[in-house]
């Protein structure tokens, strides 16, 4: 059987560090949000308006080549504006892909999208497990309770040893704070 043991939430203050890739909630919520994402340069929008200026100039010079007699520049502009459509379809169904951790007291959640893919997971930070998949330049894989998700993908292979660092820390500082009102499982205190 286990104990439950209420703790007071963690004077935020007290224990200041600024986080490189995360965020700390407003005021009086014990909370914080991480968001990687894909440095794309442009979004899908702005493509959209790219690709259509591209078909009216395409269209308009096989037009006119088209008007002057040489009816084989049409077809030609046409498989240019499928082509490059097709290749830009592709870029854009990855340029939103994110990854997003939020810890608050008593969950953390962690949601990688991939396209039209998402991936999620929840865990209690306080049976968490960060740690490489393979070496210090490699992903960063969490996992308990049965669950594992890896992230890190966004984040440059020498900076995410920082990254697995600052999670630990911040689970390590939120651990204890539970949500108001409730109480929270301790894992090292147990009754036999």
């Amino acid at each position: 059987m286990s104990a439950t043991i209420s703790h007071p939430p963690i004077a935020l203050a007290a224990t200041s560090r600024s986080l490189r890739f995360g965020a700390e909630a407003g005021a009086g919520e014990h909370s914080v949000q991480w968001l990687m994402k894909r440095n794309c340069s442009t979004t899908p929008r702005q493509m959209m308006g790219f690709y259509a200026s591209l078909c009216g100039v395409s269209l308009l010079i096989g037009l006119f080549f088209w008007l002057q007699g040489a009816t084989l520049v049409m077809p030609f502009a046409w498989l240019e504006i499928v082509a490059v459509g097709v290749a830009l379809l592709i870029y854009s169904r990855h340029a939103t892909d994110s990854e997003r951790i939020g810890l608050q007291p008593g969950r953390l959640t962690v949601e990688h999208v991939s396209g039209r893919h998402v991936e999620r997971a929840e865990f209690s930070p306080a049976w968490v497990r960060i740690e490489p998949q393979h070496g210090d330049l490699s992903l960063i894989e969490l996992s308990g309770q049965g669950q594992q998700i890896s992230v890190g993908r966004f984040v440059r292979p020498e900076l995410r040893r920082q990254l697995a660092e600052e999670l630990r820390w911040a689970l390590r500082r939120w651990q204890w704070a539970p949500a108001a009102g409730s109480e929270i499982e301790s894992p090292d205190k147990s009754e036999n």
